[in-house]
C-alpha cells in the first residue's frame, strides 16, 4: 500500500496537530507551507517535513496527494479550490469558508471532481461520542426529545488577549458559534441522526474592546459567546451555550441528549465515560474496546484504563480520510457536505441574532444563491 503524501498550509497550533497526526496516521509529510518563505521552512523543522515554503503551489508541485490547509478562515476557499483543481484531496479545518456561497461552490467542485475532501470535526472520534449514537440510533431506541449542553473555553477571557480570529476580515462575521458552536451542532446531529432545522440565537460579547496591532483599543464586532435555542426535524427541543471568554473553562464540550427512556451525557474534559440515565438505573460507561457491544475501535486502539484523547481522535479522523482516498469505505467521515452544513447553521445563526427572530436552516438539497 503506498504511502499517502501530504503537505500542511499554515503553521500555527493547527497545522502543528495536523502535522503530528499525518505522521502517526502513516503519510508522509512533504512539506509546510508558511505565509514566507522563513515560515515555512521554520514550520518543517519544527514539525518534521521534507520541505519547507512560502508557495502552495510549489507544495502541490512536490507529487502530494492532499493538502491539509490550517490558515485564517478567510484564506481556506482559495487554497482549497486551488488544491481541487490541481487534482489533489483536501482536508480543510472549519469553517470551510466565512460564507455559505462559497461552501456550496467548494462542496460541488469536490464532489464533481470525485476527489476526497474532509473537514475535522475529531469530537465525532471519542468511542464515547460513537457509543452513544450508537445507542440513540438503535433500531429499538426511543428518539431523544431534549438535546442540551455547552461548549466554553476561556483562552480570550483575559481582556489584553487578542488573536485574527476576533477580526470579522479574517475569521468571519460569527468567532465564537463558527470557531466552536459548529462543533457541537455536529456532534448533536451526528449522534442523534435528527436535523437542526431553526434556530433563535443571542450574542454578547465580554469586552467592548480588545487591542489592535499597534495595542490601540479596537472594537470588538463578532460575540465572544452565545446562547442558541433551536429545533430539529422531529421536534426535539435544544438549546446550547458558547463562549470563548468563561475563566477557568478550557475546553469543555458536553452534551446531554434526553429521551422518555434514556438519556445520554459526555464530557470532552473526561471523555473516557458516557453517563446513561434511565428512569430506575443510571449507570456510568467507562470506554473499553473488548466489552461485549462496544463500537469498532480503530485499528490499534488503546485499551481500557490507557485515556483516549484529542490527538488520538485527530489521528483517527486523519487515518479515515486516507482511507477514504485509497478508495475504501469509511463511516462517520465528516465530508465537506458537513462542511457546507455548519455554514448553513452559522448563517442561520447569524441571521436570528441580526432580527431578534427566529431563523430556519435550509435543508441539505436547498440550493444556496
Amino acid at each position: 500500500m503506498r504511502t499517502v503524501r501530504a503537505a500542511v498550509v499554515g503553521t500555527g497550533f493547527m497545522g502543528a496537530v495536523h502535522s503530528r497526526s499525518i505522521i502517526a496516521a502513516g503519510g508522509d509529510l512533504v512539506a509546510v507551507v508558511g505565509s514566507s518563505p522563513e515560515k515555512g521552512r521554520a514550520g518543517a523543522h519544527a514539525f518534521g517535513a521534507g520541505m519547507g515554503t512560502g508557495s502552495v503551489d510549489e507544495a502541490l508541485g512536490a507529487g502530494i496527494d492532499v493538502l491539509h490547509v490550517c490558515t485564517p478562515n478567510a484564506s481556506h476557499a482559495g487554497f482549497v479550490q486551488a488544491a481541487l483543481q490541481a487534482g489533489c484531496h483536501v482536508v480543510c479545518e472549519k469553517p470551510l469558508a466565512t460564507d455559505t456561497a462559497d461552501a456550496a461552490r467548494l462542496t460541488a467542485l469536490a464532489a464533481d471532481s470525485g476527489l476526497v475532501a474532509t473537514v475535522p470535526f475529531v469530537y465525532r472520534y471519542y468511542a464515547s461520542v460513537r457509543e452513544a449514537r450508537a445507542r440513540i440510533q438503535a433500531r429499538d431506541a426511543t428518539p431523544p426529545w431534549l438535546l442540551h449542553g455547552s461548549y466554553l473555553q476561556d483562552w480570550l477571557a483575559d481582556p489584553g488577549t487578542t488573536n485574527w480570529r476576533v477580526d470579522a476580515a479574517t475569521g468571519g462575521d460569527s468567532r465564537a458559534f463558527a470557531d466552536i458552536g459548529v462543533h457541537w451542532c455536529d456532534l448533536a446531529e451526528f449522534v442523534t441522526g435528527q436535523r437542526i432545522v431553526r434556530v433563535h440565537a443571542r450574542f454578547a460579547r465580554s469586552v467592548p474592546t480588545r487591542p489592535g496591532p499597534a495595542g490601540e483599543p479596537v472594537t470588538v464586532t463578532t460575540e465572544d459567546g452565545a446562547v442558541v435555542a433551536f429545533t430539529t426535524d422531529t421536534g426535539a427541543l435544544g438549546s446550547v451555550v458558547l463562549s470563548q471568554a468563561s475563566a477557568g473553562r478550557k475546553n469543555a464540550l458536553s452534551f446531554s441528549f434526553d429521551g422518555p427512556d434514556a438519556s445520554y451525557a459526555f464530557h470532552q474534559e473526561t471523555p473516557e465515560t458516557l453517563w446513561i440515565g434511565g428512569r430506575d438505573v443510571n449507570r456510568t460507561v467507562v470506554r473499553d474496546p473488548s466489552r461485549p457491544g462496544s463500537p469498532p475501535a480503530p485499528r490499534g486502539a488503546l485499551p481500557s484504563g490507557h485515556p483516549q484523547g484529542y490527538h488520538e481522535c485527530f489521528t483517527d479522523f486523519v487515518a479515515d480520510t486516507y482511507t477514504a482516498l485509497r478508495g475504501e469505505a469509511v463511516e462517520g467521515l465528516p465530508r465537506f457536505a458537513d462542511g457546507l452544513r455548519a455554514a448553513r447553521i452559522t448563517e442561520a445563526v447569524l441571521a436570528s441574532a441580526a432580527s431578534g427572530n427566529w431563523a430556519d436552516v435550509p435543508a441539505d438539497d436547498e440550493e444556496t444563491v
